[in-house]
């Protein structure tokens, strides 16, 4: 017994030398052990799962820049930058990739796009995601888009002129143009209760990723948590099956939709996805099409009804270039709305629907330096830039949390600017990423706009809005007095699980007098 508890106490001795030796080595002889940052993320990613499991991971990364500078450390291998020079220089190098941590993202055996690191592969994804993602191809979509909207319509017309929180419609809304998108199933979301699992599950979901990419460790004990959550996990899985067979069960052209593009009987190698892949790439395509986009709904609606100043302009431009509800359509009269363009840039500015880090990594064999800014990058640490915190920063955005859509436009009485300002606002534009930027990046830039321009716009032309009176109206704002970076009452409050996570607002609705009567149906 004895024997037994001197080796005993000499492993725990051994396993807390150990421990004390890898914590020195991170702390002062660590290829990075010069870069400034909160000491607890120069020894442990813990530091980003804290933040992460609060989702709050963006907030404490401004605070963090705020006091370290434009590049600091936040965990033992990760550098975390914020300016333009480094989103060009680490998005749009070609021989950067996706950092090794995506593969945390990944659940199903066969791996989707987003969690596809092989360049090759994903490069021949991307050529896929493309056909249905084009504006040719969104323009054939449109009229079952179109459709989707008109039933969000009715459901505002429904409330009879009460207070409606816009995050459960947007949500519904979105996820219902996206399970059109991907598979031409109605989901139905937005009058029936059957799917509506989907839009809260695939937020489930992103907390999950959010958690694991920060603190990669964790995602060990995915079995367990997975067990806790089998019930739902099982729901989903079978609503999502459902739609994948009942789709498989048609003609592959029977729909203008994502499978009808992607079903491909291919070998490996080759361009398309084999059917064993559309699985996996359906637990994607539905949250990236449904969750960004309701936050960015949810945020323009947000900001609309404090500024009445944007609200004024934005409906009079609407409905002085259309002739009717009908006539909302895209094409040149919705490109001419530069002010609606204007409010959903800096909505995406303020707001981005995707506030998690975009983590990149050299390739195994890459060998020349890796400079990021003007510093050299050791091999194996992982860089990246936070869309939210180089959105806010006010080198590049004067002011940055004030909502004005008229920074992105020219002078309004057609005047030529000066040079200092169209650099000031070439700037900006190269600071902008609300979908990240290169090879890797966001893919539905281009439905992202589309969508959210054709909801606006004919919300304004049969609707009037308000936020709600009393404190119901205060949802969706910061507190005053807050100490975790909360504190803003007049920001749209988002809830970091990479993809933004939000509630609210409460909005009250006045039909507009006549024009309501368009959405009456049968």
């Amino acid at each position: 017994m004895g024997m037994f508890s001197a080796m005993a106490f000499n492993a725990v001795g051994a396993i807390v030398l150990l421990g004390v030796l890898a914590l020195t080595y991170r702390l002062l002889l660590h290829p990075l052990s010069d870069y400034p940052g909160p000491l607890v993320a120069k020894l442990t990613d813990g530091y980003g799962g804290y933040h992460a499991s609060r989702k709050r991971l963006h907030l404490a990364t401004y605070h963090d820049h705020l006091k370290y500078g434009p590049v600091f450390r936040q965990a033992p291998n990760r550098l975390i930058f914020n300016t333009a020079a480094a989103l060009h220089d680490i998005y749009l190098n070609p021989e950067i990739n996706k950092a090794h941590i995506y593969k945390q993202t990944q659940f199903n055996p066969e791996k989707n796009i987003f969690g596809t690191l092989d360049r090759e592969r994903h490069k021949q994804k991307r050529k896929v995601y493309g056909q249905i993602l084009s504006d040719r191809s969104l323009r054939t979509f449109e009229p079952t888009m179109r459709n989707e909207i008109d039933v969000f319509l009715r459901q505002l017309l429904k409330a009879h002129a009460e207070p409606v929180n816009m995050t459960p419609l947007c949500e519904r809304l979105a996820t219902d143009i996206a399970g059109q998108l991907a598979f031409g199933q109605p989901l139905n979301t937005q009058t029936d209760a059957t799917n509506r699992i989907f839009p809260r599950s695939m937020i489930s979901m992103n907390a999950v990723v959010s958690f694991f990419m920060a603190w990669p460790a964790i995602s060990l004990t995915w079995p367990l948590l997975s067990r806790l959550n089998k019930k739902n996990g099982l729901m989903f899985g079978r609503a999502l099956r459902g739609i994948v067979q009942a789709r498989m069960a048609l003609p592959k052209g029977a729909k203008h939709d994502f499978y009808s593009i992607a079903a491909e009987d291919v070998g490996e190698g080759e361009e398309g996805l084999r059917r064993s892949e559309i699985w996996a790439e359906a637990v994607f395509f539905l949250p990236a099409g449904g969750t960004t986009i309701s936050a960015a709904l949810s945020a323009i609606f947000f900001y609309l009804s404090r500024h009445p100043t944007v609200y004024a302009r934005l409906a009079r431009e609407i409905r002085t270039t259309f002739s009717s509800g009908s006539a909302i359509q895209g094409g040149p009269q919705m490109s001419g709305c530069k002010y609606l363009r204007a409010v959903i840039d800096e909505t995406m500015r303020v707001a981005p629907p995707f506030v998690g880090t975009f983590w990149r990594e050299p390739y195994s064999s890459h060998t020349k330096p890796f400079v990021v800014d003007g510093h050299v990058i050791p091999r194996g640490v992982l860089v990246g830039v936070n869309p939210y915190c180089l959105m806010h920063n006010e080198a590049y955005f004067p002011e940055p949390f004030a909502f004005r859509p008229e920074r992105w436009l020219g002078p309004a009485d057609g005047t030529s600017e000066s040079p200092e300002a169209e650099r000031a606002r070439s700037a900006m534009r190269g600071a902008f990423a609300p979908f990240a930027s290169g090879d890797t990046g966001c893919l539905g830039k281009a439905m992202a706009y589309y969508e959210t321009s054709l909801v606006v716009a004919k919300t304004l032309w049969y609707f009037d809005f308000e936020k709600a009176p009393g404190e119901a109206g205060r949802l969706g704002e910061g507190e005053p007095g807050r100490k975790d970076g909360r504190h803003r009452t007049d920001e749209y409050q988002l809830f970091d699980l990479a993809v933004a996570d939000h509630d609210g607002p409460n909005l009250v609705f006045k039909p507009r007098a006549g024009y309501w009567k368009e959405l009456e149906v049968d």
